[in-house]
């Protein structure tokens, strides 16, 4: 079953998204947890908590005139979960009545969806999307990309660049595949 595969930048140890054991110890990452994320100017990082549970659900990063949700999952040691995890998203846009098409892009297989949207004051009723994934060991790496990356070539590179600077910590612990791994509020100084 090659369907399975894991499917990743070739360069992925090195060029991102990393795996904990693969990234810079000494970088001042904040840490969310399931993932952390380099600081970088003019980025700005939200939570996204599940109402009922109050659980963070999701990472949303505002960069580039852009947004990149992201969500890291447990995944197989041998086998990856993008190639399912597309086959999934392909049919939940279609039955919203959005289209989607399927490209190779800068990280690999990616979705390029339209959905549609309740109109807002524009009247346009669309919203482009990017679905990008990448499989880490032992974990899946999730994101959804929106606003001018959808179709600006350097807004898009900028944040294909925030994407593979996210570091995945996957844990010790025992998880069943496609589990969310556990996100956290960042400690930072002052905040308390």
């Amino acid at each position: 079953m090659s369907d399975d595969a894991k499917t990743a930048p070739a360069d992925r140890a090195t060029g991102g998204p990393f795996d904990e054991s693969e990234a810079n110890p000494v970088r001042p990452y904040i840490d969310l947890g399931g993932i952390k994320v380099l600081p970088r100017e003019g980025l700005n990082l939200r939570l996204e908590v599940e109402e009922q549970t109050k659980r963070i659900v999701a990472v949303g990063l505002d960069y580039a005139g852009s947004t990149l949700q992201v969500q890291p999952f447990a995944a197989p040691r041998s086998t990856g979960l993008w190639e399912e995890t597309r086959e999934q998203i392909r049919q939940q846009v279609r039955q919203q009545g959005g289209r989607v098409e399927e490209r190779e892009g800068p990280l690999g297989p990616e979705l390029l969806a339209e959905v549609p949207v309740v109109a807002g004051a524009d009247g346009s009723g669309k919203r482009l999307a990017r679905f990008v994934g990448v499989d880490g060991p032992r974990w899946f790496l999730r994101g959804v990309i929106g606003g001018a990356a959808t179709g600006d070539i350097e807004a898009a590179a900028q944040v294909e660049d925030l994407f593979r600077s996210l570091v995945v910590v996957r844990g010790g612990s025992p998880m069943p595949p496609r589990d969310l791994i556990p996100l956290k509020m960042p400690a930072t100084p002052g905040s308390a």
